[in-house]
């Protein structure tokens, strides 16, 4: 089974970043492969051991999205496709066309990827992938069987709940927590996935414009800027009446809380 997993290059959680200008000051910071991805990852490589083939991770940008790719092929992917492309050029839009283009190009049985990215969150690169290939797709994949007969049964979180489904091969799912347990990349990892190949992609190569009407950008970040700063806290003198009788006040004047009722 010919596997592909979609990999995206995100900030460290623990990392703290800036903003500057409108802009998100990050180049200094720790970076890791999406969590949510290496979800997909795992299972993956899981299918790969039990089933055979090869796992071949995707992914876009530049230099940080290579070290992302090279960690993959230390977990123990067999191959990594790189699209050189700048990723503050393009949006969810334009990677999907991207992606979809080098995923068209092979032989791939499933695709995984993360249920979302934890610095934009948006969620829609897969699906978009999965909607351009004629795939069918299932979110939020919390367990996954691959019957004799070829078919996906899955699990998928439903906020709060569950849902059963059946899909048929090829197909895209993205991963969320509790899937699995992601392995780490072992010393052994490390050392041969230096010898594995990671192949550069251009947007010329896959055939997408991206300064054309079909791949350009469908949204523009327009500015960043951090939340405000929390106001301290109140303590609230007086009796248990008085306290009462201020915090009903605050809420309806500063927090206006209670704003339109009586």
């Amino acid at each position: 089974m010919n596997i592909a997993v979609l990999i995206k290059s995100v900030v460290a959680t623990d990392e703290s970043v800036t903003v500057s200008g409108g802009e998100i000051e990050d180049t200094e910071a720790k970076r890791v492969i999406n969590p949510y991805d290496e979800y997909g990852l795992e299972e993956a490589l899981r299918w790969k051991e039990s089933f055979g083939g090869t796992v071949t991770v995707i992914g876009a940008g530049a230099d940080r999205a290579a070290e992302a790719l090279r960690t993959a092929l230390a977990m123990g992917a067999d191959e990594a496709l790189l699209i050189r492309v700048d990723e503050r050029s393009v949006d969810e839009h334009a990677t999907a066309k991207l992606i979809a283009s080098a995923i068209s190009q092979r032989r791939f049985e499933v695709a995984w990827a993360g249920h979302m990215s934890v610095d934009n969150g948006a969620g829609q690169v897969a699906i978009r992938v999965a909607e351009l290939l004629g795939w069918p797709h299932a979110g939020a994949v919390v367990a996954c069987e691959l019957t004799d007969d070829g078919k996906l049964l899955v699990t998928r979180d439903a906020e709060g709940d569950s849902e059963d489904w059946e899909l048929t091969l090829p197909a895209m799912l993205t991963a969320q927590q509790g899937l699995n347990e992601p392995r780490y990349p072992a010393l052994a990892g490390i050392m041969k996935a230096k010898r594995k190949p990671l192949t550069e992609l251009t947007p010329e190569l896959l055939g997408v414009d991206l300064a054309g009407e079909e791949a350009s950008p469908r949204t523009e970040r327009l500015g960043c800027e951090t939340p405000p700063a929390r106001p301290a806290g109140r303590k609230l003198a007086g009796t248990a009446k008085e306290q009462a009788a201020e915090l009903l006040g605050l809420l309806r004047g500063e927090a206006q809380a209670l704003k339109g009722r009586g």
